[in-house]
């Protein structure tokens, strides 16, 4: 028999949980930041970011099993919630989900003003491309510092390589050498497409609609 009362427990569990994990998510990017770019630092601080790091995943793989229970759906949460899914396997993506943290700030806050269609989407677009950056950065920095042949062997490399990734720009003067680098680059030349594609639409969008307007005033007989 289905749990009717299922999907409103869920909306509550995720309404209170979004902003906290918001922080523990951004505290995980911040340890492993930590991790990469402290490389030379004591053992025992790397350890201690490794240790954070563990522990914000460990929340977030509870928070999937909470959820997980009370959507009712079994495998059909897990269709789903992709996202949420690769998220897990992968959390350095998750401060990415702030299209998800802003449904969750407007239903507990009804008062606050909410964004129109276009802002919304240029904000998110803007925040994920910087959130991306500075992930896809630290991440081929990691697996590329090292490395034979590499090209990429300061953080400042990294993040002018993973500007131009991300802009679909490419100048190719930096490039990743490692599987693991070109994985993450192909990863973030694909959202950079999407992300470029969603910010071009929606302003193409409103500029149409204020020629509209612009068409409509014109129309309309003086008055008085």
């Amino acid at each position: 028999m289905r749990d009717d009362t299922a999907p409103s427990r869920l909306d509550d569990w995720e309404r209170r949980t979004e902003l906290p994990l918001l922080g523990v998510s951004l505290v995980y990017l911040a340890a492993y930041a930590v991790r990469v770019l402290a490389w030379s630092s004591p053992a025992a601080l790397r350890d201690a970011a490794l240790g954070v790091q563990l522990a914000a995943w460990a929340v977030f793989v509870a928070d999937y099993a909470v959820r997980l229970a009370l959507s009712g759906e079994g495998r059909g949460f897990v269709r789903s919630h992709w996202l949420d899914s690769l998220v897990l396997l992968l959390p350095l993506l998750r401060p990415v989900r702030v299209v998800q943290v802003y449904s969750a700030v407007q239903r507990r806050r009804t008062d606050l003003p909410r964004l129109s269609l276009y802002a919304r989407v240029m904000s998110y677009a803007g925040l994920s491309s910087a959130l991306l950056t500075f992930t896809a950065a630290l991440t081929v920095y990691h697996v590329e510092r090292t490395a034979p042949g590499a090209t990429i062997t300061t953080f400042g490399d990294s993040v002018w390589w993973a500007a131009s990734a991300i802009t679909t720009v490419g100048y190719g003067d930096v490039t990743p050498v490692t599987a693991e680098g070109r994985v993450v680059a192909v990863g973030l030349m694909v959202c950079g497409l999407a992300l470029l594609g969603a910010v071009t639409g929606s302003f193409s969008s409103w500029l149409i609609e204020v020629f509209r307007q612009e068409g409509r005033d014109a129309k309309r007989p003086p008055e008085g």
